[in-house]
């Protein structure tokens, strides 16, 4: 009777330990596919969103329905300002992963910049109970986008017209 506490925690200790093992692996990249996302990944780096979006569009027709593609797509369509794309991309990430904190924390930033910050707060308490805490990397960066609040809107000229004034001569 005495060793039951000790004799449960350990039990619990190889069922959590073996659950982890039944997960199964990333699907390894196709050569090509790989290299049109480090092509991706380059252009992005250097700002240039529409070609990082060709080349991982590039890449899904090789390899469709793999996560990381899907995870650029986000990011890449999410710099280029279409927050309803990147949404979809990142959506389409969680179907296949569905406890990815990649995915989860993209589809959080690309909901505060559209402006549904509540959203992206319930996406931030998923996070932080998928890692166990606030300190890992997506649950910290959606937590400071969501600091940040939702971007800018942009403005059209037919939208803001001035006043007719009508002077007398």
């Amino acid at each position: 009777m005495r060793y039951s506490p000790a004799a449960l925690a350990l039990a619990l200790l190889v069922a959590v330990t073996s659950s982890t093992g039944y997960s199964a692996p990333p699907a390894p990249l196709d050569p090509r596919a790989a290299a049109l996302v480090a092509e991706g990944r380059k252009a992005l780096a250097a700002g240039d969103t529409d070609a990082a979006v060709d080349s991982f569009e590039s890449a899904l027709a090789i390899q469709p329905g793999h996560v990381a593609i899907y995870l650029n797509l986000g990011e890449a369509t999410r710099k280029q300002g279409m927050h309803g794309k990147a949404l979809h991309y990142y959506r389409e990430a969680l179907k296949l992963d569905p406890d990815n904190q990649y995915a989860i924390a993209g589809e959080g930033e690309a909901l505060v910049e559209k402006g549904a910050v509540e959203k992206a707060r319930r996406n931030l308490a998923r996070l932080e109970q998928l890692c166990g805490s606030k300190t890992c990397q997506p649950a910290q960066q959606l937590s400071a986008a969501i600091a940040r609040g939702p971007a800018q809107q942009m403005v059209s000229a037919e939208a803001v017209k001035p006043e007719p004034e009508v002077s007398a001569n």
